[in-house]
């Protein structure tokens, strides 16, 4: 993780998790490498900003800083969801962060069915971050960028605190 983006996380923490995992996947330093034009991924979906894919993504277009920031909040809800809803443990700030990060990229579904969601509710929380580095396939390939991505997201799932980043 770079010291500008554990930095920023740290100046977040007051705001909570959905803030910190904005922070987190957006922009320049985050995680997902802001992309102002749409590409395709490792696995061939289209994707822009941070990560955002869907229907409604227009190919050739430029897209600005403050509608990348809009379709990450708004792509951020559904996995916040999902951790709050599926999570049966206490989490701290930045546990939490680090698994909506997950849950955007993994999704939902695969998450649900997770032997990282069953140790995380058993009580087994640093065996659950342990977890994330399984996940970092793509298209059936091992991906150098997808165990970077884990590699951050168990730094921050293991975090206590500030000073754990």
């Amino acid at each position: 993780m770079s010291a500008s983006l554990r930095n920023k996380l740290i100046a977040v923490a007051g705001a909570g998790s959905i803030a910190i995992a904005t922070v987190f996947l957006g922009g320049k330093d985050g995680v997902e490498g802001r992309k102002y034009e749409a590409y395709k991924d490792v696995a061939g979906v289209w994707t822009v900003c941070d990560g955002h894919t869907g229907r409604d993504i227009v190919i050739g277009k430029k897209y600005t800083d403050r509608e990348c920031d809009q379709l990450l909040w708004k792509d951020l809800q559904p996995p916040k969801k999902t951790v709050d809803q599926l999570v049966k443990v206490p989490l701290s700030e930045y546990q939490r962060a680090a698994l909506y990060s997950f849950v955007f990229n993994v999704g939902a579904d695969a998450f649900s069915k997770s032997t990282l969601l069953r140790k995380l509710n058993r009580g087994d929380q640093e065996g659950a971050c342990e977890e994330m580095r399984r996940w970092v396939y793509a298209g059936g390939m091992k991906w150098k960028g997808l165990q970077n991505r884990r590699e951050m997201e168990r730094s921050m799932c293991l975090a206590e605190s500030k000073d754990d980043l």
